[in-house]
């Protein structure tokens, strides 16, 4: 059976190695692929994200967290490394649902909680240097005999297969007319300096994080909602560097090394969910807000999962 995956980011690469490994014959048509996807400029920390409904978002990223370890530890991808980082919030509140699903989380003392918060905690989790993850997800999809064909396509009606997964991410406004998806812009700085371990405030009004990766360290950010800029902005750059100066006062900004931009696909709940749409079964899989690494392997299971269903009704 043929399937036609639509988009090429890391929801749509890892969705393709999924089918392919569940035997079906997979494309993927895309008009951007690394360097030049929204994923490649993702920070990218595993961490829920601005993603919506947690009861299946939990899942999802506990399913990626574990596949992302296994990745690391059994496969020797070796972009993917464990780094510990601290998130610190304004009033104590109960842990995430997420906690219990991964190797290490822990309630910080008060002596290790930043100025100006009152509550935290600490979790390991991976860190994915996205340029050199998304060229290893590419090769793994042609290496089970994934295509990949360049061409943009308008609507689902242009595209061949038995059946049609669209992980158009922010695309999804005008291949599905759904205007429920949203940009929120994340502009980001690189920095060639160590923080230790990362430091986080994960409130969209206050988004302030320090990334550390074997080559920089990711500073952010912003989550200006509905913005399509994709420039960026030297007053944002201002703005992030005194937020996680605030965090890691010994932060040296001649250590610069860059600016980037990304636009989140964001939408009030992620769309995973199966449809008819002229005698094809549709999967969509988009809308994952900054959470799209960190649901990437468990919503590829579940799109599999809807998929081998649709065959049996």
């Amino acid at each position: 059976m043929e399937v036609s995956v639509i988009g090429a980011g890391v929801s749509g690469l890892s969705t393709g190695i999924r089918l392919l490994e569940a035997g079906f014959e997979v494309n993927i048509l895309t008009d951007k692929t690394s360097p030049d996807t929204v994923s490649d400029t993702a920070a990218a920390w595993w961490y829920p994200f601005l993603a919506e409904p947690v009861e299946k978002t939990n899942r999802w990223s506990a399913e990626t967290f574990d596949e992302l370890v296994r990745l690391m530890q059994d496969e020797g991808v070796d972009c993917i490394t464990m780094r510990l980082g601290r998130e610190y919030l304004e009033q104590e509140c109960e842990s995430p649902g997420w906690s219990d699903d991964i190797t290490h989380f822990r309630i910080l003392d008060s002596s290790e909680v930043a100025d100006g918060y009152s509550y935290g905690w600490e979790i390991e989790a991976p860190v994915i240097e996205m340029p050199l993850y998304m060229k290893w997800l590419k090769a793994r999809f042609e290496d089970l005999g994934g295509t990949v064909e360049i061409r943009k396509v308008d609507s689902i009606r242009e595209v061949d297969g038995d059946i049609v997964v669209n992980c158009t991410g922010i695309g999804a406004r005008d291949f599905c007319g759904d205007e429920s998806v949203i940009p929120v812009r994340g502009q980001v700085i690189y920095i060639e300096q160590d923080p230790g371990f990362g430091r986080f405030d994960q409130q969209p009004e206050t988004l302030t994080y320090t990334i550390p990766r074997r080559d920089v360290t990711v500073l952010g950010g912003t989550a200006q909602k509905g913005d399509w800029e994709t420039g960026a902005r030297e007053e944002d750059t201002e703005y992030i560097l005194g937020k996680c100066e605030s965090l890691w006062p010994e932060l040296d900004r001649s250590k610069i090394v860059g600016v980037a931009v990304g636009l989140r696909p964001s939408r009030h709940e992620v769309r995973l969910q199966s449809e008819r749409v002229s005698g094809r079964t549709v999967v969509h899989n988009y809308g994952h807000g900054g959470a799209g690494v960190t649901l990437s392997w468990g919503c590829a299971e579940e799109v599999v999962r809807l998929v081998k269903l649709s065959m049996r009704t």
